[in-house]
């Protein structure tokens, strides 16, 4: 039951997939933008800081730059490509930094519910417990902007085994929890049909950052992934996800890399620069009860 949560199939095997306008590539940006406990409550599996005992005051001070400072770096270089984020949203950023909540609603971002805090997991969690806290999110969301939440990103990248479908049970349409393909796929998971959107922990700074790598290696990384998605969308589409952080990439000597890199890929034809809701609705619009393989 290794799969039981997705059906298995070749890329190459699939009922065909369209782009609007016939495009190669389906380019989402997802800038993660979140709040990291001062000091954290009861840890899960996993300590949130780098450094024992709390507070880990050089982590903290880090992120939060992010929130201070690099944020409004990288709006400033989306706002030059008028690009459409789709916002890893930890949702106690809403409530603690109202500016940064106008800023992303005046500019009509797409939201993956990305948690409350990234200092606070799943791992070990009842789902009585998950079931509560799934729904103080879509609470709090609602509340705050009168929409509903469409999209999740476990926060930590931490699950259960009943993590997926008891996001679907919660009413969600997606998710980025898997990054195990080139385009969405449907999740076997709850009452209905859970789409898949590809996220990247490839193309993701703060993995990057994990291995001592520099904005201008990300930046290479980054235009050689997209070379070859956008050589292969010419007969099979391909989704490509580039992740930011704004303490990572929003920094003075790195956001130089993401322009670069958004210029570059925004030069050449064929590429719908997305959401991931709109991936989701894309997807589910052509394949709204299965997919089925070709030649199967």
């Amino acid at each position: 039951m290794d799969r039981e949560f997705f059906d298995w199939s070749p890329i190459t095997r699939r009922a065909p997939w369209h782009l609007p306008n016939d495009a190669r590539v389906a380019l989402w940006v997802v800038p993660n933008i979140e709040h990291y406990e001062y000091m954290p409550g009861p840890v899960r599996i996993r300590n949130p800081w780098p450094r024992m005992p709390h507070p880990d005051v050089l982590g903290y001070s880090l992120r939060d730059y992010g929130n201070r400072v690099g944020v409004w770096r990288m709006l400033d270089v989306m706002d030059r490509y008028a690009i459409r984020c789709t916002v890893s949203l930890n949702l106690a950023v809403y409530d603690m930094y109202p500016d940064i909540m106008e800023a992303c609603e005046k500019r009509g971002y797409d939201t993956l519910c990305h948690g409350i805090y990234n200092t606070s997991y799943l791992w070990d969690m009842a789902d009585e417990e998950q079931r509560a806290y799934l729904a103080e999110c879509h609470e709090r969301f609602t509340g705050l902007t009168g929409r509903k939440l469409r999209g999740w990103f476990s926060p930590g990248v931490s699950y259960t085994p009943n993590t997926l479908d008891l996001v679907a049970e919660a009413g969600f349409d997606w998710c980025a929890d898997l990054y195990h393909d080139d385009q969405p796929t449907r999740l076997n998971a709850g009452p209905g049909s859970m789409v898949s959107v590809p996220y990247s922990m490839d193309l993701n700074d703060a993995v990057f950052y994990r291995y001592d790598m520099e904005g201008e290696e990300f930046y290479r990384i980054v235009t050689d992934h997209f070379d070859t998605v956008w050589r292969e969308g010419a007969t099979i589409p391909r989704v490509m996800c580039i992740a930011l952080h704004p303490y990572m990439m929003g920094q003075p000597h790195r956001i130089k890399y993401v322009d670069k890199a958004l210029s570059y890929i925004l030069s050449h034809s064929g590429v719908w620069q997305t959401t991931g809701s709109e991936l989701a609705d894309c997807w589910l619009a052509q394949f709204p009860t299965s997919v089925a393989r070709q030649g199967a």
